[in-house]
Formats: structure tokens, sequence, C-alpha cells
């Protein structure tokens, strides 16, 4: 359905394993879909192989042995890039006026709840 299964919020110069460390360990979901940003093979996909779930991510360019991913499967994607155009049409989101990281996190929690219900 694209929508989240959990947030978690990093400083703005964190790369996006940061939170994937700390999102991917216990998701519910039996397939992961994320973009080459999470092509680490012993941080992501391994860990992810290893718990029995399906994993569909492209391969970066550099990668030296490509894998295989399923790009129909892929395509689905785009359900979890408008979940986030979604959140990014709440102006103190998109901008971020609260200025600590707990107020911030509250907002995302309180525009996602009233993006699901919608």
């Amino acid at each position: 359905m694209g929508n989240p299964t959990g947030f978690h919020l990093t400083p703005g110069q964190a790369h996006d394993l940061d939170g994937a460390d700390a999102l991917l360990a216990d998701t519910p979901a039996a397939t992961v879909i994320a973009d080459k940003a999470y092509d680490a093979e012993e941080r992501v996909i391994a860990p992810l192989h290893n718990a029995g779930k399906n994993v569909v991510i492209p391969p970066k360019r550099c990668r030296k042995q490509p894998r295989d991913y399923d790009k129909h499967l892929y395509q689905a994607r785009h359900l979890i890039e408008q979940f986030f155009n979604k959140l990014k049409q709440y102006r103190s989101i998109a901008t971020r006026y609260d200025k600590t990281a707990r107020n911030f996190l509250g907002a995302i929690h309180l525009a996602a709840v009233v993006v699901w219900l919608n």
C-alpha cells in the first residue's frame, strides 16, 4: 500500500543506511523494496535474506557482480515515494520548523496518521 511500517529520525548529514539499520531489523514485511542507496550486501541484503525476506533492490552501477532483482515488483516503489510527497505537503515537515527532534518526529507521526486516514 506504500504506507511505512515505522519512522526513525537521523541527522541531516547521515547516510540512508543509518536509518535502515534501525528500521529493517524487525520489519514485518515479507518483501523489502528499496532504491540503490540500500545496495549494501553485508549491512542490508544479507541480514534480510537470513531473516527469510525477499529483497528487491537494484544493484549499484559500480557493482562488479550485479544481482538480479524483480523489475516488475520494483515499480511498486512509487507508492512509497507518493507517501513521502504527501508528507511534504505539510509545510512544517517540508521546512522542519521544529527545533527538537522529538517535536519534529511527533509532527511526522501526526501527519502520517492524517495521510493514512484519507
